[in-house]
């Protein structure tokens, strides 16, 4: 943990944060999702969206990133998505890049262009040694754990995290729940989809009924 949270000494985000969701609806090729969802996540604290296959997850998860209009509510504030982090079932990797240059490329979109830590990063999430490999022969484990990486590169103070434990395992699993929690300590606040629950949770949302 201690080493995880040493990759967060420098971040601080406000502590009187609060991501706010009123009376949110959700509409997908003309059907219902979902109507009625509201909550409140404050600094500090990790929701987690549970629910059946199909009951909506992934598109409330999609509406807080501003990726999937809302079909009703409200959201506070109005420009949630730009301080967020969305990690969903796509890895958004380039097959063609290796892990050095992936990183890499991350930190320059986060402003970061001298890329002094990435090899710390990379270290820390259980890449170290594989510079030179290219994506497109990684694990699937492997490229969740280099996703991971932008939630480091760039802090941002929301995470949205669809299914953050998909392809790891048990190692991978523990280093999500780190990193997480050294997130909320630093004052950040994190929404996260899950068919399990998330021992670094403060809360649970259900949508629709449980299978």
């Amino acid at each position: 943990m201690a080493e995880i949270e040493n990759l967060f000494s420098k971040v601080q985000h406000s502590r009187d944060a609060v991501c706010r969701a009123e009376g949110l609806a959700c509409v997908r090729g003309a059907m219902p999702v979902f109507e009625g969802v509201s909550f409140a996540v404050s600094s500090g604290q990790a929701l987690c969206v549970r629910g059946a296959n199909g009951s909506g997850k992934s598109s409330l998860l999609r509406q807080l990133a501003g990726l999937l209009p809302l079909a009703a509510g409200v959201l506070t504030p109005p420009e949630l998505a730009r301080n967020a982090h969305y990690l969903g079932h796509a890895d958004g990797l380039k097959a063609a890049l290796t892990i050095a240059e992936t990183l890499a490329y991350d930190a320059a979109l986060a402003g970061h262009g001298d890329g002094s830590a990435l090899g710390d990063v990379a270290m820390r999430l259980g890449l170290a040694g594989r510079d030179w490999q290219f994506v497109a022969d990684l694990s699937a484990g492997q490229k969740r754990r280099l996703t991971l990486a932008r939630l480091v590169i760039d802090p941002r103070p929301l995470w949205l995290l669809d299914e953050p434990m998909t392809a790891l395992d048990d190692a991978g699993c523990a280093l999500v729940g780190t990193l997480a929690k050294a997130h909320l300590q630093s004052g950040g606040m994190i929404i996260a989809a899950s068919h399990e629950a998330l021992d670094f949770a403060d809360a649970e949302l259900l949508l629709g009924s449980e299978a």
